[in-house]
């Protein structure tokens, strides 16, 4: 299995996701956000940062590219590539040495997705209201491999 989708009723929902997906993070894996604007791709960091033990303040780094939180398995890298051109201007930001030992978020991941090829990636596509559908697919077996227990759980 190469993807799943799962439905999100609520934001409520969308922090059980993230603290599910949190579970199964370890330094060094990005997770590469993608949808429209207001989908729900911070809400997820969100809940992804406090599943790992980070009490900081979560906000949308469109502004300032990137923002750190310390958590407790390890630093969480939280990306936004919504206003870069490519990735030469991801590169001049010179992140990849941070991201080799951190838990890296990418919003807008598909600017950069060549630099991270061992990525889970989860599209959001609002279905209405707060209704969201998440599909998750990822290029390499570390992820493919845990996907069917990844969706009974989050069933």
């Amino acid at each position: 299995m190469d993807s799943f989708s799962v439905i999100s009723a609520s934001p409520e929902q969308t922090d059980r996701i993230g603290a599910l997906v949190a579970q199964r993070l370890t330094p060094g894996d990005a997770v590469l956000l993608n949808g429209d604007l207001a989908a729900g791709k911070t809400r997820l960091v969100k809940a992804v940062v406090a599943a790992l033990g980070s009490t900081d303040l979560v906000t949308s780094p469109t502004f300032a590219l990137a923002q750190f939180y310390r958590a407790d398995r390890a630093t969480i890298l939280h990306i936004d590539t919504y206003r870069l051109s490519g990735v030469e201007e991801y590169r001049d930001l010179a992140l990849e040495d941070y991201a080799a030992d951190a838990i890296t978020l990418i919003e807008w991941g598909s600017a950069v997705e060549s630099e991270f090829p061992a990525h889970l990636s989860i599209r959001f596509e609002s279905l209405g209201g707060s209704e969201r559908q998440l599909t998750f697919s990822s290029p390499v077996e570390r992820w493919t491999a845990i996907f069917p227990e990844l969706q009974k759980d989050l069933s």
